[in-house]
């Protein structure tokens, strides 16, 4: 059979195999991987180019990390240090310090218990979420603590795809210290060299790419940028996926992140998939006989040690014990990459196949136990002593995954002259809001402005999705192409038929046809088309009438200023007669500007406004006067063009 016929036998076998586990609830890694081991040359044989395949599938690995690059982005790293560090990092370390220990005292060598402890110390974030939503568990203390602490499990993925195939090398060759230490020394320098390149290249990249407005040529641009990372840290002799991470942690701190995931993400899955299946042609059912007692006491091990661990961590965090003892029965469950850093070892040298054989079988018997105990944990917990629950006390501080980071929110569709004025008002009344627009400048700007504004095409179910629209309570369309809104209609209606969608239209010729795709309501642009969508918005945000009222009249007393605050972008100006508009500065070393006070700057010969200044990655409206400006502040100007280019000539001229 050739390797095209292999690669279609596959794809049936896992549309099936994929189905059948929607159907059933459980991870579609589950199928891939029982496709893998039914089809492989272990077991039916129709599939036996399994090299050549995995040469394809590793991809996946590339592209998942990528994306978990991209919703760990420095700056939240930083952010959510002391959680990471204190529950996730002893989680992830004392669970695979404790698990090759004891392998290691039953005679493993050195590496590959240390590889067995890894892989078992990993748990299943899909399958974790899944259960808790459908047990309506999601939201409690113990569902936020285990899914933060899973989610922190995929970043220790990195660390472990560099180490094993060193740890591989080094057992070859036994000098295992110089090997990690010299892997150490190439990691920091990958990370050196893709940090200063992406702070410099990556984001004015992307924005030329996206001025282009092709999705064809945005996602090529993605896929570059992926695999030239991962290039260069295998010239380095590390693995592609290390190279794709750090990229993706450079791109998910800049406004093109949403769009990067969407684009990404039909690669990852298929890919994915793919190296997932590969993984399951791994299994030799031959073998099983013969390991399987070591097994079966391997997955009891590792659900035991996993929920002593954990409840101890989480009781030395300050929580009762009924919460430890949920926490710990929900992240017992073995992980999909624990199957991942099993295959690597085993392709890298650095564990015997026999052994390999009994972590494989070991985690699966582990996720088929973990998925009971997960049902089940709170009359677990009840019976191993957790009686003391207090259930009402309020959750602590723990970050919740990033897909469920926003809730409650507004989605702007169309970040013009109108999409401001609504997100404008939504925040002043206290209201969360995300922006998405494809003019890549004005898009820069209002980021650089600390506004939560995105590049990407809203029609995309995919892209509103990932800015949370299962949790939205509003969806606003402020663009006036109609076409457009007809398409994000009949994308999100269907998913989503509760959710009010408020609708721009230029005209009234469109207006029935947007009302027949579902939009709540449509509103025709008038002379006051900005104020009527912003009231028609806060009123659908619940915002009593009477202060609706006095926003609009405050708007209108101040003649209108707050509806000619825009950024511009590169749209034409034509006949509009707003001249007046919103302009971003940075202030980068050296400048004279930099530790001057805004009033002795006179910027625009006083005829511009400063509305807004962002230091330190917080937004502070309205800065005073005697505001002294710091290298790397961001000032919001307004005012009218020329003089804006005066004022920036005035910031930015170096200091004598």
């Amino acid at each position: 059979m050739t390797l095209f016929a292999e690669l279609l036998l596959l794809l049936a076998a896992a549309v099936i195999a994929v189905a059948l586990c929607r159907r059933w609830h459980v991870p579609a890694s589950l199928g891939y991987l029982a496709v893998g081991a039914l089809l492989g040359p272990h077991a039916l044989g129709w599939v036996a180019s399994a090299e050549a395949i995995h040469g394809v599938a590793k991809f996946g690995l590339v592209f998942l990390l990528f994306a978990i690059g991209l919703n760990f982005s420095l700056p939240q790293i930083y952010a959510l240090r002391h959680v990471w560090l204190g529950l996730g990092t002893g989680q992830v370390v004392l669970t695979t310090v404790a698990l090759g220990a004891v392998g290691w005292a039953l005679g493993l060598p050195p590496v590959a218990a240390l590889v067995l402890g890894a892989a078992w110390a990993q748990s299943s974030t899909s399958l974790i979420g899944r259960q808790l939503e459908e047990q309506d568990e999601q939201h409690s203390r113990h569902g936020r603590l285990a899914l933060a602490m899973s989610v922190f499990q995929d970043v220790t993925a990195v660390p472990i795809v560099v180490i094993v195939p060193v740890l591989g090398a080094a057992a070859v060759g036994g000098a295992v210290g110089g090997a990690l230490a010299l892997a150490l020394a190439k990691a920091l320098a990958a990370f050196a060299v893709v940090y200063l390149v992406g702070r410099r290249l990556l984001r004015p990249l992307f924005h030329a790419v996206a001025a282009r407005r092709s999705a064809e040529l945005f996602t090529l641009t993605v896929l570059l940028v992926a695999l030239a990372a991962g290039a260069l840290t295998e010239a380095l002799g590390l693995s592609l996926a290390f190279g794709a991470f750090l990229a993706g942690m450079m791109l998910g701190d800049t406004e093109f992140r949403h769009q990067i995931e969407v684009s990404i993400r039909p690669f990852r899955d298929v890919l994915l998939g793919l190296f997932f299946a590969a993984i399951g042609m791994l299994f030799e059912p031959r073998a099983l006989p013969a390991v399987w007692p070591w097994a079966l006491g391997a997955a009891v091990l590792l659900l035991v040690v996993k929920i002593v661990l954990v409840a101890g961590l989480v009781r030395v965090g300050g929580a009762d014990r009924g919460t430890a003892l949920r926490t710990a029965l929900t992240l017992a469950v073995g992980g999909e990459f624990g199957f991942a850093v099993l295959a690597l070892a085993l392709t890298a040298g650095a564990l015997e196949p026999d052994w390999a054989q009994a972590g494989l079988a070991a985690i699966l018997a582990s996720m088929v136990a973990g998925s009971l105990l997960i049902r089940y944990n709170g009359p677990l917990a009840r019976a191993l002593g957790g009686r003391a629950m207090r259930s009402a006390e309020p959750p602590p501080p723990v970050p919740p995954p990033p897909a469920a980071a926003l809730r409650d929110h507004t989605i702007v569709c169309g970040y013009g002259r109108i999409g401001q004025n609504v997100a404008r008002l939504v925040r002043e009344e206290e209201g969360a809001y995300v922006a998405l627009d494809l003019d890549a400048l004005r898009v820069r700007e209002a980021h650089a402005a600390g506004e939560p504004v995105y590049f990407g095409d809203a029609t995309d179910l995919r892209l509103l999705e990932a800015v949370g629209l299962a949790q939205a309570r509003l969806v606003v369309v402020a663009h006036d192409d109609a076409d457009a809104a007809l398409r994000l209609l009949r994308a999100v209606r269907p998913a989503y038929p509760q959710l009010p969608v408020m609708v721009r239209a230029r005209d009234d010729e469109r207006v029935e046809a947007l009302r027949a795709a579902g939009a709540t309501e449509v509103v025709a642009e008038t002379v006051e088309a900005g104020l009527t969508l912003a009231a028609h918005a806060l009123w659908l945000l619940h915002v009593p009438a009477a202060r609706i009222a006095r926003r609009l009249r405050t708007a209108r007393g101040d003649r209108y200023r707050l509806l000619r605050e825009v950024f511009r972008g590169d749209e034409a100006i034509g006949g509009d007669a707003i001249a007046e508009r919103l302009h971003t500065v940075t202030l980068p070393p050296g400048v004279a500007a930099v530790g001057c006070r805004l009033e002795a700057l006179a910027l625009g010969g006083g005829r511009v406004v400063a509305t807004a200044l962002v230091r330190d990655g917080l937004r502070y409206d309205a800065p005073a006067p005697d505001t002294e400006l710091a290298a790397g502040d961001t000032l919001v100007l307004f005012g009218l063009p020329d003089d804006l280019l005066r004022a920036e000539a005035r910031l930015l001229a170096a200091a004598r």
